[in-house]
Parts: structure tokens; sequence; C-alpha cells
């Protein structure tokens, strides 16, 4: 008998599980969806030296220092092809960035950024799924738009913003 043949005989038999319902069809329906990462922040020590070096040394589009007093920050936006980074910079001895950065010397990640299509119902079915909200409302982010952040406890470790797209 030839090699094909051999082949086909010995070959094992590979058999499926199927199921009634996809996985999709199994999960309870969101009133939202997640959407693509917006940014991940970056805490920085230095705002000045954190935009020279995205911007002098590696080359990327670099925005001016903007102040948002109402989350205690400076920000800067990278933009990257698909993303961005957001240098975080305290502004104001509340600001939660120094807080980061006193345990922090030399900076880190701080969170990521998240698009969801409807922030409302997220925030509602969030807080159904016992997911700690940092703050009562959504508040307006530097991007102009609503934002809320989930507790990092809640996120295996990971401070997650989530924003209306």
């Amino acid at each position: 008998s030839g090699l094909l043949t051999r082949l086909q005989t010995s070959a094992p038999t590979i058999r499926t599980l199927s199921t009634s319902r996809s996985h999709s069809q199994s999960l309870p329906r969101s009133l939202w969806k997640l959407g693509r990462l917006n940014h991940v922040a970056i805490a920085v020590p230095d705002l000045e030296k954190a935009q020279a070096l995205y911007k002098d040394v590696l080359g990327a589009r670099v925005s001016e220092a903007v102040a948002l007093p109402e989350h205690g920050v400076y920000t800067v936006f990278v933009e990257l092809g698909n993303t961005k980074l957001e240098l975080l910079h305290p502004l104001g001895e509340k600001s939660p960035i120094l807080n980061f950065l006193q345990k922090n010397k030399t900076g880190g990640m701080h969170h990521i950024c998240i698009e969801v299509d409807d922030i409302k119902a997220a925030v509602t079915e969030l807080k159904e799924k016992k997911i700690r909200i940092l703050s009562e409302e959504p508040k307006i982010g530097a991007h102009g738009k609503p934002v809320i952040f989930l507790h990092p406890k809640d996120c295996h470790g990971v401070l997650v913003e989530l924003e209306q797209a």
C-alpha cells in the first residue's frame, strides 16, 4: 500500500466539540460596548524632559502642555499611529499624580484609557457587577468627553479609565 493510504489510516481522528449556542450567544447582552485603546497614561516627574524625549529623540508629534485643574494634572499627548501616550504631571498639592510620583520617583505607567460607546450604561452595569467607580458621576476628561475611572483593585491592579467615544 502507498504512503498516502498509510497516512490516512494511521492519522488520529480529530473531533470537535459542538454546542447548541455559540460563545457570544451565551454571554448576557450589554447595553454598551468596549471600544479601542485611546491612550496609555504615564506619570512623569519632569514634563519638559519627557516632552523632549518623545519629540526630539523619538520624533513623535507632541502636544503642548494643558492644565486640567479639576483633575489636578498637566497633560501632554504624544501621537502614535494607532493610539496616544498621555504624559501626566502634577498640578497642585492635591494632585493624584503627586501621590503617584512620591511612590514612584522616576514616574511610570499610571492608567490605560479605553473608549466605550455609552458611558452611562457602562457605569450602571459595572456598579451592578460590583466594580468600584472612583467618582459618582463621569467627569469631563482631557479630550473634552466624559470619563470615569475604575478601581485598580477590581481590575487586576490596573487603573482603567473609560472615555465616551
